[in-house]
């Protein structure tokens, strides 16, 4: 019933230098619903996690209602874009022209995240060298910045960031090859199934959205609660206040932002992605209809709780994160420099195993969404995966992963840059003393990132739904992808025996 078919139609780019003739095998190729794949049971995992999700979404929609009514009662709206509409706020709170900065910076990063998807899909390789070298020269000049302004702490941080960037660059060069054709496969099949740019876009502008809505409650929650404010005659305000409510504020929009992220990784991996991998191209007539909005179906049902369980873990990391930079500033600020520079040390190795996570769910996540299994036998599936079938080492190499994450970082820069330039020369009133800037920087930074990884998540399930087809039934990417296989298995020859079960 399966048989072999063409490889998926479209440009395809050279790949002659690979002289690797992969083994053959047996035309008789696995059922693709063997397992419960794509059909899993109907039942709801991980139902604790996802009741805990939907709490605290409620949580903050009460608290945004509460916080934006008073504020829009008390002529919070005050303001307006650039300097002519920044008269009439308040030197307490912030006012309406924080409100279109932080509208602009959402928009820049919309803007910037689609033009590096667009980018990435024509300029592989050249994105790849671009976002690298980009990196190790910011990581380079903040490093020289910190130095010069006598931050010291920081500027031994970035300088080892500096550092360990180039000899990255150095190391990895020799892999972008590699890292460069599992793009263009992507690519060539994303081409084909627009399903795949629709859920990206729906994704990122939903996160986008999000940001808008965290942005006011944030905004709002200053102007209601910070001691001096006009409603603090009808209610009590204090710093410790104001404080674990944007605590509480910020941990909501991660963790929703994450499982907005991540139902948009298992749609595609459940989708058009592993559909391509293990029935074909939509012209061999054996894909099911309708994969896309299939995956989407069992994402937001069966598969939310797993999701959310996963997604809570690098949340609780995130903000931990956050914590320790925090923790950072105020002891540079105080003259602690030894302080400092423990938080800062702190706060990279939590930043390190929260980059570890975050990797490791993304595959557990492949596994949700083509089995419907919860998190937890999913991700005990894919460390037996990576062990048994020793991908771990392949995926460590690739650098599909690392650009994606370089290019987030970047526009996330771009968006705080254009922060500080509206600042500069809006000179709202609320910041007349400054003191406002280096949270609305961070807060710039922040969904610069969160918008471009939401977009670039679309790329990565697709080079990551293909490890773990790869894992479990290599033979069938022979037959997707050969010139693919063949580079994987010259490089890696272990890969083509087959799958111990």
């Amino acid at each position: 019933m399966y048989q072999n078919s063409a490889p998926y139609p479209g440009p395809r780019p050279d790949y002659q230098q690979h002289a690797y003739a992969p083994q053959p095998f047996s035309s008789d190729l696995k059922n693709p619903y063997e397992g419960d794949r794509f059909k899993p049971k109907k039942k709801i995992n991980d139902p604790i996690f996802l009741v805990l999700f939907i709490l605290q979404l409620l949580g903050f929609a009460a608290l945004s209602g509460i916080a934006l009514s008073t504020w829009i009662k008390e002529g919070g709206l005050g303001g307006g874009l650039g300097k002519g509409g920044t008269k009439n706020g308040n030197p307490i709170t912030l006012n309406q022209s924080a409100v279109w900065l932080l509208l602009l910076v959402t928009a820049a990063a919309v803007l910037l995240s689609s033009a590096y998807l667009m980018l990435t899909r024509a300029f592989t390789r050249a994105i790849m060298h671009i976002t690298l070298v980009l990196t190790i020269t910011l990581n380079i000049g903040i490093a020289i910045y910190y130095w010069i302004t006598k931050y010291y702490s920081g500027a031994i941080i970035f300088t080892i960031i500096a550092v360990l960037s180039v000899l990255a660059y150095a190391g990895m060069r020799s892999r972008i090859p590699l890292a460069a054709l599992l793009f263009q496969v992507v690519m060539d099949v994303s081409k084909h199934h627009l399903s795949v740019y629709a859920v990206a876009f729906a994704s990122l502008f939903v996160t986008a959205a999000l940001s808008v809505w965290f942005t006011f409650t944030v905004i709002a929650t200053y102007a209601k609660w910070t001691p001096g404010s006009p409603s603090c005659a009808s209610t009590s305000c204090s710093s410790g206040k104001v404080a674990g409510l944007i605590f509480f504020e910020t941990f909501s929009y991660v963790w929703t932002s994450q499982v907005i992220g991540n139902i948009a990784l298992s749609t595609l991996a459940g989708g058009p992605y592993g559909c391509w991998y293990y029935f074909g191209p939509r012209s061999a007539g054996q894909m099911p209809s309708h994969p896309t909005l299939s995956a989407l179906g069992r994402a937001c049902s069966w598969s939310l709780g797993s999701i959310s369980f996963g997604s809570l873990i690098v949340t609780i990391l995130e903000m931990i994160r956050l914590v320790l930079n925090a923790l950072a500033n105020n002891a540079s600020a105080e003259g602690n420099p030894v302080e400092a520079c423990l938080a800062c040390c702190a706060a990279c190795f939590v930043g390190f195993i929260e980059s570890l996570v975050e990797w490791f769910n993304r595959y557990a996540y492949i596994e949700i969404a083509l089995y419907g299994k919860a998190y937890i036998p999913a991700a005990k599936d894919t460390w037996r995966l990576f062990k048994d079938r020793g991908i771990d080492a392949l995926v460590n190499d690739s650098l599909v992963g690392m650009t994606l994450m370089w290019g987030a970082y970047a526009i996330g820069l771009l968006s705080s840059l254009f922060a500080y330039l509206y600042l500069r020369i809006s000179a709202p009133s609320f910041n007349t003393d400054g003191q406002y800037t280096a949270p609305l920087l961070l807060f710039s930074f922040f969904i610069g990132m969160v918008c471009c990884n939401t977009l670039g998540s679309a790329i990565e399930a697709g080079v990551s739904t293909i490890f773990v087809g790869l894992g479990e039934d290599p033979q069938v990417l022979a037959i997707r992808a050969p010139e693919l296989f063949a580079h994987i298995a010259q490089v890696y020859p272990h890969v083509v025996q087959g799958v111990p079960h």
